[in-house]
């Protein structure tokens, strides 16, 4: 499978915070090496080089493994995807990265950026003469928003306080659903009222065992949660909505300006969520 001229000057492939030195033939993964044996690194070069097109067992056969080569090539090749997959943290049954294409080949299906080989080669920034000051300046950018990659670990914290928080509310606001009636008549008698307090409970009941699930599925790192979260959003965004305008019940001890701040601040949590959502688990 012949390489385009522009391949032939690219030194670097980087994806996520991951790049492949073709020229001194490593990966690395926030600039520190990653162990990969000479023939899945070759693969892996070759799916990068094509990235989002499908580079069928056979191209892989004539690229790599010469025809005077006797070797059981379908174990070999397989051998080669799994140990891809380990290095990078993927999976054949979530694929972040490598898609297996079932009895055709295989596709790399996240976003590449190449770098030319007299870029790489170019002279340091004044000030970055040395290498390890120069290399702490590569920041690596998360694929889809562009921002640098945040530890997963607080990304996923930052994430569970964020359902902590909202079954506090729940179930502060099922305690006190006699108080939340009092301050809704205050304001709305009648029937207004009523809405408001059946409002409460009927979505109060349904957000706790909602955030329970989001609580469970981050602490057990559970890899299709972005697809999951994607689903749910529309449902979540209205239950989140409805729950901003929760700090005017308690108007009588906040006041109306700490009561607006604190609602302008809801409003935009669910969308916070979903960032954080894409940044831990994002989807193939």
């Amino acid at each position: 499978m012949p390489m385009s001229p522009s391949n032939r000057e690219v030194r670097l492939l980087r994806f996520g915070v991951f790049e492949v030195d073709l020229a001194a033939g490593e990966l690395r993964k926030n600039g520190a090496r990653i162990r990969l044996q000479e023939q899945p690194l070759q693969v892996l070069a070759t799916l990068l080089q094509n990235a989002g097109q499908v580079v069928t067992r056979e191209d892989l056969r004539a690229t790599i493994w010469p025809a005077d080569t006797f070797v059981d090539f379908d174990h070999s090749l397989n051998t080669a995807v799994n140990k891809i997959r380990e290095a990078l943290g993927d999976s054949a049954s979530s694929p972040r990265f490598v898609e297996t294409l079932a009895r055709r080949g295989y596709r790399f299906i996240a976003s590449v950026d190449s770098v030319a080989a007299a870029a790489v080669s170019a002279p340091a920034p004044h000030g970055f003469n040395d290498p390890a000051t120069a290399a702490a300046a590569v920041i690596a950018l998360h694929p889809d928003l562009h921002v640098p990659v945040p530890r997963r670990g607080l990304v996923r914290a930052l994430f569970a306080l964020i359902q902590v928080m909202y079954l506090v509310f729940y179930v502060s606001g099922l305690a006190h659903l006699r108080a939340a009636d009092r301050v809704a008549t205050s304001f709305l008698p009648g029937w207004g009222a009523l809405v408001i307090v059946g409002a409460v409970l009927v979505t109060g009941a349904v957000g706790i065992p909602l955030r329970f699930y989001l609580l469970s599925a981050v602490g057990f790192d559970f890899r299709k949660l972005g697809w999951t979260f994607g689903r749910l959003f529309p449902f979540i965004l209205a239950l989140d909505q409805l729950w901003a305008v929760a700090p005017f019940l308690l108007l009588p001890q906040i006041g109306v300006g700490l009561a607006f701040a604190a609602t302008a601040a809801l409003l935009y949590v669910p969308f916070s969520e979903r960032t954080l959502v894409r940044m831990a688990y994002p989807v193939g």
